[in-house]
């Protein structure tokens, strides 16, 4: 991975749900909520206030509106704080 999070900042990549629900019904991509699960894909080298605790590998639990979405080399990814995550799963 050629992005390096800096300070106590997070790259995740978003787990995506299934596209079928039970029944058979589709979800159009804008009755969609976004995801809220992912995994670690890099991490920032933390502070002296606050160390990292989250390691690459790590499925993660994040706010709904948490950090700032982009795309790399066609995949989407997050970047946020450390703070921004609630929970490893």
């Amino acid at each position: 991975m050629k992005i390096r999070p800096l300070q106590d900042r997070i790259m995740v990549q978003p787990i995506l749900e299934k596209e079928v629900q039970k029944g058979g019904i589709i979800i159009p991509d804008s009755a969609k909520e976004k995801p809220q699960k992912g995994i670690v894909v890099a991490v920032g080298p933390g502070t002296s206030e606050n160390p990292v605790t989250v390691k690459v590998g790590n499925h993660v639990l994040y706010g709904k509106y948490a950090g700032t979405e982009l795309q790399h080399n066609g995949s989407d990814y997050m970047i946020m704080k450390e703070s921004d995550i609630l929970a490893i799963v």
